[in-house]
Order: structure tokens, then C-alpha cells, then sequence
């Protein structure tokens, strides 16, 4: 009888076994579908690889952006809001992260991950105020901010 027992106990933790492990290798089909428009070309790195890098890939862009004033290209947090961006039905404007629709809620949600990008950053693709002004030449010359700043820091002409 406890022969009996520890083989039925074997079996039902085997079945458990594979299918924990089926289950891992299906994850793939499992995993929600980020939205991307491929009008504006292909994403910086395939979508399995984003997955897993796309963390490492923005803080080394805040990296860039804080400490060198690198700002915009296609590693840009606007280029991924851009071309991630989901449209609400009704209003067809950019849906913001206070929607499960938001191309970065959609996996972190999936995942558990709560992210503080939004605390200080939009969760549309906006253009802000100061690149407005820019545009416009209301902020006297051209070139980024941390550009002028750092002109004017080392005393040289806001160029």
C-alpha cells in the first residue's frame, strides 16, 4: 500500500514537474503583444531581446541624456512613445499610462513590475514646451538646453 502511495505521489509531482516546464515553454505565446508601428521602421532590437534589455537599454539613455545632454534619436524614450503609442477609440488621441492599453502597462502589468518612469516623464508622445520654443526661436538660438546652459557655465557665447 505505501508502495503504491509513494508512486502515485511521484507521478502527480512529475505531472507538476511538466507542466510547470511546458508551461515555461509556451510563455512566449503567453506574453502580451507590445503595438508598434512599423511605418517608422524597426524597433532598436528584435522584440525577445527588448524584452530582457530594454531596461539596461534606458538607463544607459538616461546616462546619455543627464550626463552628456544626448537627447532624441531612435534609443529616445519619445521615439519609443511614438511608435508604441495605442490610440483610445473614442477620442483618438494617445491613450496616457492610466490606461491598461499603455504599450508599457501591457507587459507590466503582465509581469508585476511597477515602473517610475511617469513620475517625471510623460506617458504620450508630446512635443514639450521648451522644444516649442525652440522651434519657434522664442529661447534665443538653437541647440538643447544643456547645451546653452553649459555655454553659458563655462562662460563661452550661448551658441
Amino acid at each position: 500500500m505505501r508502495a503504491i502511495r509513494q508512486g502515485m505521489t511521484a507521478a502527480l509531482l512529475g505531472g507538476v514537474v511538466f507542466a510547470a516546464v511546458l508551461g515555461v515553454a509556451q510563455a512566449g505565446d503567453l506574453a502580451p503583444k507590445v503595438p508598434i508601428d512599423k511605418s517608422k521602421g524597426d524597433c532598436v532590437l528584435p522584440g525577445d531581446q527588448m524584452r530582457k534589455q530594454h531596461m539596461n537599454i534606458l538607463m544607459h539613455r538616461r546616462d546619455d541624456t543627464m550626463f552628456n545632454g544626448v537627447r532624441g534619436g531612435k534609443r529616445s524614450l519619445q521615439a519609443c512613445l511614438t511608435c508604441h503609442m495605442v490610440k483610445d477609440e473614442t477620442t483618438g488621441k494617445p491613450v496616457t499610462i492610466e490606461s491598461p492599453k499603455h504599450f508599457c502597462r501591457v507587459c507590466h502589468d503582465f509581469t508585476a513590475v511597477k515602473v517610475d518612469c511617469w513620475s517625471c516623464h510623460k506617458s504620450v508622445p508630446e512635443e514639450t514646451a521648451t522644444q516649442a520654443m525652440l522651434k519657434d526661436g522664442k529661447l534665443g538660438g538653437t541647440g538643447s538646453m544643456f547645451a546653452r546652459l553649459r555655454g553659458f557655465v563655462q562662460g563661452g557665447a550661448n551658441d
